[in-house]
């Protein structure tokens, strides 16, 4: 199927995508604020450069888009454009997170994923419950949590 939008406009659109401050991330910031953690973002010195590094509990937290990072949920399909390139690059984006939560585990930091589906769906969780599953990993000592999203089909 043929692109609907001249190439300058698909370039154009897909410019115009964060790869900082989304608003899922800004949602999960927000809320966790709220609750009363201080954190710091971005954190150009640690693997990956996670969205949300809260140094008093040595975690951090990233908040993937499903379509960028290629998760397995209602979400994401790949384009029937070039699905060449996009498979090559959303495998490359899951070769770099794993790298980086390797490297972060290896060096003794927590790390912590939240998939845009968990807050964004038919059947969401809904965002303090997502946020209460992070403060309860926060406070806890697991060195991983991973949150995802129901599937609206089941």
């Amino acid at each position: 199927m043929a692109d609907i939008v001249p190439p300058d406009v698909r370039s154009r659109m897909m410019s115009g995508i964060r790869g900082k401050n989304t608003r899922p991330e800004i949602a999960v910031r927000k809320e966790m604020f709220r609750r009363g953690f201080r954190y710091r973002l971005h954190v150009k010195e640690l693997p990956g450069k996670p969205d949300i590094v809260f140094p008093r509990f040595r975690a951090v937290v990233f908040v993937h888009g499903c379509f960028w990072h290629g998760h397995d949920c209602h979400l994401f399909r790949l384009p029937s454009t070039r699905p060449e390139f996009w498979k090559t690059k959303i495998d490359r984006n899951r070769q770099n997170d794993a790298k980086a939560i390797n490297a972060l585990l290896s060096s003794g930091w927590r790390v912590a994923t939240i998939w845009e589906c968990s807050m964004r769906s038919k059947k969401v969780q809904g965002l303090s419950t997502v946020a209460g599953k992070l403060e309860g990993w926060l406070r806890g000592k697991a060195p991983s949590l991973e949150i995802l999203g129901t599937n609206p089909t089941a």
